[in-house]
């Protein structure tokens, strides 16, 4: 009997609720369980349900019956009654309900990614580049609260990153190729919470995986990993553009402050400062390759532009990268061609930058088409006046004694057929007696005469050799 006198009472209350269109909060009666909510739809759906009321719900129950008296009372809110309290957003407080993005005025403006201020809006994962990463980014694995704008370094780059625009969604923190690095990239140091190697390597240095050999989508490209990727289009433009920087087109943007110092770190490799660092593995091919430029491997790719000029640009020339400008570097010529050496830096050591079979004769006078047939074409045989005078060409007269190249003689030797060579050698044993009464004469060596005269003095002094060298020649 007891209980069925509470249960009624319970209705009652509910029922007097019903009429007055408010909503009363039940308490247990003598300790019992809370009365049932009604756990209908919610506040906004257009339905004004047993829960709801024109105070706490007056976009579905219409405005109480004291609203539009222009008195803000009876618990009239901005929300349950504007006529009366007027409206909500203006009033200078960002009231419940209101954001950046529905009432400025008085929350103010949502805040801009990139912008280096974290705001309520943003978080680590729509904005990392001002909240920093999430603690799981860099960990490789994308997990559910990780995407391609929070996290490129575990997720990879976001779809249309790299196509030269900047679009919704990308920024300096997930695509500087298209948006330009952030602004705190190139300050020597890596601020973990915004920067990594993949979006400012000159920072934080190259990733772990940049130098497989295997450019890897999403995570590697052109900006971060030229190595593997090749150098972006834009390199070596003479203009260092907002997505270059020392680490990635040394060519435009000049060598890192660290380079050279003798010390490879982390933000430099053998693409950046090969000084310091060593040559490339993959330079050397005479191929100058889509991840070559001329400061990384100048034997494939020739000296850079200014190279040559007589003057030593600090910028982008070293003894490494133009000896012909900066001189030689301290350790050329020791007898060994180190890493940091290369045919083009030390010549001395290394030897000359030529490459058979990659179709460019090289090297001037070293390839030629008697040992590089396949580059320099097939060598036209030559009659023994014509070898003469090739073999003259290779001395230098104007020098005392004078300099002679035994490899440019022995390439114009190559260049004729054996009856002209057997006649080339009885003439030469004979020329080399010859030169000392050529050379007290006045027309060879220290006389002042040039090649003509001395040519002119030898077969006078040879010329039973010099005639029948004349009569020798090639079959056709």
């Amino acid at each position: 009997m007891f209980l069925r006198a509470r249960v009624v009472i319970a209705f009652a209350s509910l029922a007097l609720t019903a009429a007055c269109g408010r909503t009363a909060t039940l308490a247990p009666v003598d300790g019992g369980p809370p009365p049932f909510d009604g756990g209908g739809p919610k506040c906004g759906d257009g339905d004004c349900t047993g829960t709801e009321s024109c105070e706490d719900c007056p976009g579905d129950c219409a405005p109480c019956e004291d609203c539009g008296d222009d008195e803000c009372a009876g618990g009239e809110t901005c929300r349950s009654c504007p006529d009366d309290c007027g409206e909500c957003c203006g009033n200078g407080d960002c009231d419940e309900g209101e954001t950046c993005g529905s009432c400025t005025q008085d929350c103010g403006p949502c805040g801009r990614c990139g912008d280096d201020d974290c705001t309520p809006d943003e978080s680590c994962n729509s904005c990392a580049a001002d909240c920093g990463a999430c603690g799981t980014c860099g960990d490789g694995d994308c997990d559910a609260s990780e995407s391609c704008g929070s996290c490129p370094a575990d997720c990879g780059a976001c779809v249309g990153c790299g196509d030269g625009d900047c679009a919704e969604g990308e920024g300096c923190e997930n695509c500087p190729l298209d948006c330009g690095v952030c602004d705190l990239c190139g300050d020597e140091s890596c601020d973990e919470r915004t920067e990594d190697c993949r979006n400012c390597p000159v920072d934080c240095g190259a990733c772990e995986s940049c130098g497989n050999g295997n450019c890897q989508p999403g995570n590697e490209d052109c900006f971060n990993c030229p190595k593997d990727c090749g150098i972006c289009e834009s390199c070596g433009d003479g203009d260092c553009a907002t997505s270059e920087n020392c680490a990635t087109c040394p060519v435009d943007c000049g060598l890192c402050e660290t380079c050279p110092d003798g010390d490879c770190v982390d933000t430099e490799s053998c693409f950046s400062c090969p000084e310091d660092c060593g040559v490339c593995e993959f330079c050397g091919d005479g191929f100058c390759q889509a991840n070559e430029d001329c400061l990384s491997c100048a034997p494939d790719c020739d000296a850079c532009p200014g190279c040559g000029d007589g003057r030593c640009d600090l910028a982008t020339e070293t003894c490494f990268t133009c000896p012909a400008d900066c001189g030689r570097c301290p350790d050329c010529p020791n007898g060994t061609c180190g890493g940091n050496e290369n045919c083009a830096s030390c010549d001395a050591d290394c030897g000359v930058c030529s490459v058979c079979g990659n179709g460019d004769c090289e090297g001037a006078e070293y390839e030629t088409c008697s040992n590089c047939p396949s580059d320099c074409g097939n060598c036209e045989l030559l009659d023994c006046e014509e070898v003469i005078e090739c073999t003259m060409s290779c001395i230098d007269f104007g020098a005392f004694p004078p300099s002679f190249s035994l490899t440019c003689s022995a390439n114009c030797a190559a260049q004729s057929c054996a009856d002209v060579q057997f006649f080339i050698d009885q003439w030469f044993n004979c020329a080399i007696s010859a030169l000392l009464p050529c050379s007290m004469s006045g027309d060879c060596f220290g006389g002042g005469g040039g090649a003509e005269e001395c040519l002119a003095c030898i077969n006078e002094e040879c010329e039973e050799e010099a005639a029948a060298c004349a009569g020798a020649t090639c079959p056709d």
